[in-house]
């Protein structure tokens, strides 16, 4: 084990996919300011070429405010010297062998010099295309980790899953991995081979048919809900996450793996600077409409604990968990990294929270007045949403729909504009019930075991690699820290 994990960064060759993703540019910020002897990043991208590549990442990385203390440090000059000499942006796709890269002299330069390989790389949609799922959540976890192997200097895999592959189990949820065939309501079998056939099936049916590219990906789209509902997992997100997740198991042979599987990501707690977020994650959507006045009611139970962890904390579990595991050989460790064990939040907790910011600091409407906010209903069961729906906007529906039915000149374009918005609204309840219904803790006994080996290794740097929940206060985070940072975020965009 190296004495620090910035001595174990010193002349190491690093290879990260997912870039520009919101946790993978964090992890990237990361390493070239506490580590800017590092010997290489290579940084894959979706892009054309690498040209193409290289100008995504300026635009989608570098220049973004997350590198704003890096740049502050080391001046515009210094800084794009050191991102021209140690990064290295690549046009990549891991649904694909090689990870996309035609180019034979720079395939084999990689594999020659790539010492860690780090995998961001996934779709987050819930209820994502099953063909696009498990092209990327589930093959490309394989396609980086058949790539690893090739890396004749390969030291370690690290992949970011999410904790959330658990289901919707209650009680003390454990970082254990995946057996190949496992399923979560153990019914039957799971093989993966089934699975892409059934969806090249349905895929050539669809097209036999002469669907519409619409007709075609809400087919896709309901294929991987139905799928992952068969086997126990609430969405086709986690679904072909669980099986990518079999796959790196099942293929690793010798060479170390770690899972890194996070909770719900918030903004950064304080590394590079408090309250850096892009994006709206799963919570986020909720804070924010319900500052703007739009959220009267929403599906939760109250004392549900809600696992939040900052961004920035993530990825100081991944480079703790790379500088210990690397070399281990035969090695597969999960580590949850979230709060709900240690430091739980409950949505009442966080709705308590969101009142009373708003309440002090409220937000502007179009009219340029302020918008007042009221504690909204909540309603803890799927019965009682469809019972208030049905009450308060599917009722007066039908009204709508009798006049356009008996006045056919009546001008219908308002029914049809709220009975979309009551569907849209109804499926993305559905879609996100498990999490605020969830009853499941994170058990983290391997993250605080990763904790403490960051205590022995890091000593006086002890503060650099913090990802211990226990020294976040809820209150100060999310009524200084994280709402303002997400209502930056919001007002810029």
């Amino acid at each position: 084990m190296e004495s620090n994990c910035i001595q174990f960064l010193q002349n190491k060759t690093i290879l990260v996919t997912g870039v520009p993703g919101f946790l993978a540019k964090v992890f990237v910020e990361k390493i070239l300011r506490i580590q800017p002897n590092v010997k290489k990043l290579f940084l894959f991208l979706r892009a054309a070429d690498n040209e193409s590549a290289m100008q995504r990442f300026h635009s989608e990385v570098l220049e973004k405010d997350l590198f704003r203390v890096l740049r502050n440090a080391l001046g515009d000059e210094n800084l794009e010297a050191l991102v021209s000499e140690k990064v290295v942006p690549i046009a990549g796709d891991i649904s694909v062998d090689n990870l996309g890269v035609k180019d034979s002299n720079l395939l084999q330069h990689m594999w020659n010099e790539i010492d860690i390989i780090v995998n961001v790389a996934a779709t987050t949609n819930f209820d994502e295309r099953y063909d696009v799922g498990l092209s990327i959540n589930t093959f490309g976890p394989l396609n980086v980790l058949n790539f690893a192997k090739k890396c004749v200097k390969g030291q370690l895999v690290l992949h970011v899953s999410t904790a959330y592959v658990c289901g919707e189990k209650s009680g003390l949820l454990q970082e254990k991995t995946f057996h190949m065939g496992e399923t979560l309501n153990g019914h039957g079998k799971l093989v993966i081979e089934t699975e892409v056939e059934l969806m090249k099936q349905k895929l050539k049916e669809l097209q036999k048919q002469d669907c519409s590219e619409e007709e075609i990906s809400q087919s896709m789209k309901d294929l991987g809900m139905s799928r992952a509902k068969l086997h126990g997992w609430p969405n086709t997100y986690v679904f072909t996450k669980s099986m990518g997740e079999m796959l790196l198991g099942n293929h690793r042979e010798n060479l170390p793996i770690v899972i890194i599987r996070p909770t719900m990501i918030t903004s950064t707690f304080s590394e590079p600077f408090p309250g850096w977020i892009e994006g709206l994650r799963t919570i986020d959507s909720v804070i924010v409409a319900y500052g703007k006045g739009r959220l009267k009611c929403f599906l939760a139970d109250p004392n549900s604990v809600l696992d939040l962890i900052p961004v920035d904390m993530v990825a100081n579990a991944m480079v703790t968990a790379v500088a210990i595991h690397a070399g281990k050989l035969g090695s597969q460790t999960v580590y949850h990294v979230g709060s709900s064990c240690k430091n739980p939040i409950t949505f009442e907790q966080i709705h308590d929270l969101a009142a009373r910011y708003f309440t002090k600091n409220p937000l502007v409407g179009r009219d340029g007045s302020s918008i007042i906010v009221s504690k909204g209903t909540i309603l803890s069961t799927m019965a009682q949403f469809s019972f208030y729906m049905t009450l308060r906007y599917k009722l007066p529906l039908q009204m709508l729909r009798l006049i356009y039915v008996i006045y056919p000149w009546w001008d219908g374009n308002k029914y049809k504009d709220i009975d979309r918005k009551i569907k849209l609204a109804m499926r993305l309840v559905d879609l996100y019930r498990p999490y605020v219904l969830f009853k499941g803790l994170f058990d983290d006994t391997n993250t605080e075991i990763l904790r403490l080996k960051r205590k022995e290794i890091n000593k006086e740097l002890y503060d650099l690699f913090d990802f211990d929940p226990k020294s976040i206060d809820w209150d100060d985070y999310m009524t200084t820290i994280h709402i303002p940072g997400l209502i930056t975020y919001v007002l810029k965009k």
